[in-house]
């Protein structure tokens, strides 16, 4: 049974004889008279009465009700799959940082959504630990992050750098201090990512340096340590895009190393040309050179 037998068993009905059906479809009547005779052995059930007229049978009546959502289902999957096969419909899902998540992602999601207004976008916010596993076991197509610390299974293509900043209420003794030693932070509580950040294990390299451990409180939304240090005496450890609430001042540390690449992750070997996906990538990046 295929479409072009529905056809004309839907053609015989609406017109009432196989030869006006033969006539309006530009077949030669025999060729209606075998997809009918096609039909009727793919359904294993007798459609018409034999004779001149097409009369149809008790159950070639019941057919008739339903050939026509049958040929309208037909055609609804075959957009679909054609759809699909274009890149037309479908889900794509990118991880990125908390600091990509107001500005570059909904601008981002504008401009593809104009283009590709069948596919879904799936966006995950976490960290670079969570998103480099995601894309590892196939959870996300792409992640704008920063480098794992394993990136034998990855590619990873800078685009710009984080800085660690450390922030403080404006009232802090630290607050209206210049050029502040990094070990002069020991001496406060300190508020930081939780132990996967990126930011952490780099900070974790320079608090081994020194014999006193500082008391570390960890967070794991980073966009949320602003509001602890408002209620604390602490000092927040954040990236430098991180708002700040105007009772909030960056403190000025000097501190080696503070950038942090961030950039594309997928995997290696990895190829998106001319998808979707591909598509969403570019304007992500796009956007990022005009923040």
């Amino acid at each position: 049974m295929d479409l072009k037998e529905l056809t004309t068993f839907q053609t015989i009905v609406q017109e009432g004889n196989f030869s006006k059906a033969a006539l309006k479809l530009h077949y030669a009547q025999s060729t209606v008279t075998n997809q009918v005779q096609r039909l009727e052995k793919a359904l294993g059930i007798q459609l018409f009465k034999r004779g001149w007229d097409a009369e149809l049978t008790a159950s070639g009546q019941l057919f008739a009700a339903e050939v026509d959502k049958l040929i309208g289902h037909w055609h609804y999957v075959a957009e679909q799959a054609k759809a699909l096969q274009e890149e037309e419909i479908g889900t794509v899902s990118v991880g990125a940082l908390e600091s990509l998540a107001k500005q570059v992602l909904p601008a981002s999601l504008r401009r593809f959504q104009a283009q590709k207004p069948r596919v879904s976008c799936h966006f995950v916010i976490g960290n670079t630990d969570t998103l480099s596993r995601a894309v590892l076991q196939g959870g996300l197509d792409f992640a704008i992050c920063g480098e794992p610390a394993d990136s034998t299974s990855f590619r990873f293509e800078p685009l710009f750098e984080e800085k660690i900043a450390f922030v403080a209420a404006n009232d802090h003794p630290l607050a209206k201090r210049d050029g502040i030693d990094f070990a002069e932070l020991l001496a406060y509580p300190l508020l930081i990512g939780g132990s996967t950040c990126l930011y952490y294990l780099r900070l974790s390299k320079q608090f081994s340096r020194y014999d006193e451990s500082p008391l570390l409180h960890t967070v794991s939304q980073i966009s949320a340590i602003p509001a602890f240090i408002q209620q604390t005496a602490a000092i927040g450890v954040v990236l430098a895009s991180t708002e700040l609430a105007p009772n909030l001042v960056a403190l000025d540390v000097k501190l080696k190393d503070a950038s942090i690449p961030i950039g594309l992750l997928q995997l290696r070997n990895e190829s998106y040309a001319a998808t979707s996906k591909h598509q969403l990538m570019q304007y992500i990046k796009e956007e990022l050179s005009l923040a």
